[in-house]
């Protein structure tokens, strides 16, 4: 696995929207604001061509576009680090542009996104063999103060954590039940308790070790089974560290939920699996048919006999804990606690 060098001081944080851009509110204030702040913390930035266009169905331009920006930022060499503008929705019609080969052979920098860009952050690990980090998008960085875990994921691009783990957890989450646009710029309402749900656990703790891989589910799904699916290559190749999937949902509800985890179960997908690390969904607590956000993935994995910790700080209900997708880590879990070590490896 490749892995970039940390971001320096006075380094360049390039700015990309391979996916949606910041053309409308709140994320045009906020991304604004994060270019501000993280200017005054001494880093230079790039802006692409799309960061600021809405010209595309589901993304900002088109998928030509999306991805040419996407190519020539990832090569460039007095780019740093890349940050993405946001998720969206058809970033999977990118993928088919993107030159992973160039990426391949290219010196290596951290690209960090989440949701679709899980399309790009899960395939840097599989086809190009390259680390990523599935973490917060540009305007997480715009708003004031910064919550603790938009400091680590800075601190997984620089290489510095606020503790000799790559992060730990927080007490409350913000479940985003009294959006307010009128103020963008406004902290994360953290409020609802963080609670750890554990399954094939001792008890309320947990310890695992493997090759931290995974993503947004809704578009892991529609690569399964592709000329873009790898995961029994890169099986294969790490078998002797097995995987630590982690997966949180966007759009899937508590039924779509359950059928996804069935269908990378019987692609095989998991089958170097050493347990699981499940996000919060944002359809957090709805059920359908008997089928909740705890049952759709426990009445499919379960039998694994493998340790699944659910309802952690993954995905679009911040804050969100940011994960290198293709590292070595050491997950240390207990009660509503959890620290990661990473082994760069």
């Amino acid at each position: 696995m490749r892995y970039p060098k940390p971001l320096e001081n006075g380094g360049t944080i390039g700015f990309i929207a391979p996916s949606f851009g910041c053309a409308i509110e709140p994320y045009e204030s906020r991304f604004k604001n994060a270019i501000k702040l993280l200017e005054n913390k001494g880093y230079k930035t790039y802006l692409g061509p799309n960061c600021y266009e809405n010209n595309g169905i589901g993304i900002s331009n088109t998928p030509q576009n999306c991805a040419g920006e996407l190519n020539e930022t990832m090569v460039r060499d007095d780019i740093d680090a890349v940050i993405t503008c946001g998720g969206g929705e058809l970033m999977c019609e990118v993928v088919p542009y993107i030159d992973f080969e160039a990426i391949a052979k290219a010196k290596p920098k951290w690209y960090m996104g989440y949701s679709d860009n899980t399309n790009y952050t899960f395939l840097s690990a599989t086809l190009a063999d390259t680390a990523a980090i599935y973490g917060p998008c540009a305007p997480a960085f715009g708003r004031e103060p910064w919550h603790e875990s938009v400091e680590d994921a800075l601190g997984l691009l620089t290489g510095t954590f606020r503790s000799s783990h790559g992060y730990e957890t927080w007490e409350s989450f913000d479940d985003c039940s009294d959006k307010d646009d009128e103020e963008p710029l406004k902290p994360y309402n953290a409020k609802t308790k963080t609670e750890y749900k554990y399954f094939n656990a001792s008890g309320n703790q947990a310890s695992f070790k493997g090759r931290l891989l995974g993503g947004c589910m809704d578009i892991l799904i529609i690569h399964c089974g592709t000329k873009y699916d790898r995961v029994k290559e890169f099986n294969e190749k790490y078998k002797e560290d097995g995987v630590i999937w982690f997966f949180e949902c966007c759009d899937l509800p508590p039924l779509s939920m359950r059928r996804a985890f069935w269908q990378l179960r019987e692609a095989g997908w998991l089958d170097n699996a050493k347990g699981f690390l499940i996000g919060r969904p944002l359809h957090y607590g709805e059920e359908q048919l008997g089928v909740n956000q705890y049952n759709a993935v426990t009445d499919i994995l379960g039998d694994m006999n493998l340790p699944i910790i659910m309802d952690l700080d993954i995905g679009h209900l911040p804050p969100m804990m940011p994960l290198i997708t293709g590292a070595m880590a050491s997950v240390n879990a207990k009660d509503n606690n959890i620290t990661i070590d990473y082994d760069y490896v």
